[in-house]
């Protein structure tokens, strides 16, 4: 597609006058650093957070906008000011989709990733009610009892790692609010789902080869994986229908097969596997890293505890959400949204991007900006408390009609869990050197897994604020 296109236009990176050829098509390209496409490759492949961060260091006189020529996506421009996020992000639908290639490839093609349009519309009508209002309330008391089960055992006074304790807390959080209860095909879903979110996230951003090379290559496994998955998925529908009080079943699979679109037609079998792996992948991953995140920043600020612990002990949240949103923001775990130009051009700023171009809005740059967190290196939860950043400022979710469905969900589902353990757990505060950031693929987790140090409370918070009342 974009090969046609080119045919017919002038690109002008920089500054400069477009040049007409064929039919007028008003392009200018934001400048193009001067980097070997080999060297960019490599560097990008191996780590795609380090390398935007220093070529934006590198172009800052040209603004937070960039050309690149990219291994996966292709021609792309990069976006690290609110302002063109949020041209972006309001654009029409016809004009720009999902960045492409996206994680369909391994989520399937009846993923939500996958549709554009109206079809991506309709889709997210069907998504959208389990994940908001009276159903998030009902989830709550599942994410404490999960946080409560995966603690029973964890060490004392000794170190470790949180994140493997957050991803099991996460996916049987996710596979409770999705199928309702617990069984032997969930069962067998705990033993798919976290080696195949796994594999996938690290070969996601891969170019994908023209075959799968068997069972024994990465993406031969995924095939296997995604065999397994549909022969559980298949039970589940069955068992679920045959439920009798099926018509009152509030999980997430029970309300996938009573709707319908507006035309009266469901979600085919193989579309609703394809949007419950979504939701499980992309549920249960970037919300366990985003919290063990949140235990490495809190152990390393005394008053920052203080505070989350004083807070435990009542129903108030205000802090513990300001501080959500400052890991979110600080701890960046998905670096970028990204769409796809399909109108001739699309306007962003004095920038004209032509037809068949990615547009990326990273998220870490925008996240980094002094304008909007004056001192973005230090760790500071009261910029959320009373007034918050403009919105395209602050897109731990994404942004626009393709921000995150499960948004709400998983912002309580981290508010729980934190409360949870810092009402039954003291956590100790440490001096240890801040954890580097480390890619999974897709996400960015703690390279040492948030390891923290924890005493369990002889009597729990709340219980004890009770009694003082």
């Amino acid at each position: 597609m974009a090969g046609s296109v080119m045919s017919e236009v002038t690109v002008i990176e920089g500054a400069g006058t477009p040049v007409e050829a064929g039919p007028p098509r008003a392009v200018k390209l934001p400048p193009r650093p001067p980097i070997p496409k080999p060297v960019l490759g490599v560097a990008f492949l191996t780590s795609r957070r380090w390398t935007i961060a220093q070529i934006a260091r590198i172009v800052r006189s040209y603004g937070s906008v960039f050309t690149l020529n990219l291994p996966v996506f292709g021609r792309t421009v990069v976006v690290g000011d609110p302002q063109l996020a949020k041209q972006l992000f309001m654009a029409n639908t016809e004009d720009v989709g999902n960045i492409q290639p996206n994680l369909s490839r391994v989520l399937g093609p009846g993923s939500v990733f996958a549709l554009d349009g109206a079809e991506h519309r309709r889709r997210r009508r069907l998504l959208t009610p389990p994940f908001h209002g009276k159903s998030i309330k009902n989830y709550e008391k599942i994410f404490e009892e999960e946080t409560l089960r995966e603690s029973a055992n964890w060490p004392q006074g000794q170190a470790f790692p949180t994140l493997k304790p957050m991803m099991r807390i996460t996916l049987n959080a996710i596979l409770r609010a999705v199928f309702g209860a617990d069984g032997e095909q969930l069962d067998e879903l705990r033993r798919i789902i976290p080696p195949w979110v796994t594999l996938g996230s690290r070969v996601a951003t891969l170019p994908t080869p023209s075959r799968t090379y068997g069972r024994f290559s990465p993406w031969g496994r995924l095939a296997e994986y995604r065999s397994r998955y549909d022969l559980v998925i298949e039970k589940l529908i069955d068992r679920v229908r045959a439920d009798p009080n099926f018509e009152n079943r509030e999980d997430v699979l029970a309300l996938l097969l009573r709707s319908s679109y507006e035309d009266g037609s469901a979600m085919s079998h193989k579309d609703i596997g394809d949007e419950l792996l979504t939701l499980l992948a992309a549920g249960h991953e970037t919300t366990a890293a985003t919290l063990a995140w949140a235990f490495e920043r809190i152990t390393r600020h005394r008053d920052v505890m203080s505070r989350l612990v004083a807070e435990a002990a009542t129903d108030d949240n205000e802090y513990r959400q300001a501080v959500i949103c400052e890991v979110q923001r600080s701890r960046t775990v998905i670096d970028f949204a990204g769409r796809h130009v399909y109108s001739p051009t699309l306007e962003l700023g004095e920038w004209a991007v032509p037809q068949g171009y990615s547009v990326l809005v990273s998220i870490s740059l925008m996240h980094d900006r002094a304008a909007e967190f004056p001192d973005p290196d230090r760790f500071d939860p009261e910029r959320f408390i009373g007034a918050r950043p403009p919105t395209f400022a602050f897109i731990p979710f994404g942004g626009g009609t393709r921000r995150c469905v499960g948004a709400v969900f998983a912002n309580v589902e981290m508010d729980v869990v934190l409360r949870t353990v810092l009402r039954h757990f003291v956590i100790d505060n440490t001096a240890a050197p801040a954890e580097k950031v480390h890619s999974r693929g897709v996400a960015y987790t703690p390279k040492n897994g948030g390891r923290i140090v924890v005493h369990r409370r002889k009597t729990p918070l709340a219980q004890e604020d009770s009694n003082n009342r």
